[in-house]
């Protein structure tokens, strides 16, 4: 077998304003504090004498490279990234930062809010509009019944709540 790989789909290009702000400030901190902090303590060690033996040194080299490589993803990803600001003309359907309460074929309810794939988080509530849940939510009304292809199987939702802006109580 090969080295090749089928080249895997870029994520969507969406953010909300908080999403975006968060991935700015996560790339402030590694490029103002962090980084600098990890290349003096790369220096000290380096001071210290034999490189190959030294944890310090052969430590904070790895410590940058991860920086580094985080540093330019997160450069290049906020460089093509649009900031969803605006609520949709029809409030009813669920689009990009809706929230969206759910209810299964047991009662049971639960509210998610479709973000993009930078921010997505499963203790906040947020799925992400490029896996299973948010793709099957994406364009559907208010009481609506929605099927999702779940690793578990097959699910069954109705969409009882659509709502733009701050997370429901």
């Amino acid at each position: 077998m090969g080295r090749w790989r089928p080249p895997v789909r870029p994520g969507s290009q969406y953010i909300t304003r908080p999403g975006y702000e968060r991935l700015k400030a996560e790339l402030d901190q590694l490029w103002r504090i962090e980084r600098p902090q990890v290349t003096q303590a790369v220096a000290e060690a380096a001071a210290q004498g034999d490189r190959s033996e030294n944890a310090e040194y052969t430590y904070g080299k790895r410590r940058l490279r991860e920086i580094d490589r985080r540093v330019r993803f997160l450069r290049k990803r906020l460089e093509g990234i649009v900031v969803v600001e605006q609520p949709p003309s029809d409030p009813t359907r669920v689009f990009f930062g809706a929230w969206v309460e759910l209810e299964d074929e047991d009662g049971e309810r639960r509210a998610h809010r479709i973000v993009g794939p930078d921010e997505f988080d499963m203790d906040a509530r947020f799925v992400s509009m490029d896996a299973p849940l948010g793709r099957a939510l994406l364009g559907h009304r208010l009481d609506e019944d929605v099927t999702v292809e779940l690793p578990g199987g097959r699910v069954r939702l109705t969409i009882v709540g659509v709502r733009y802006g701050a997370a429901p109580g």
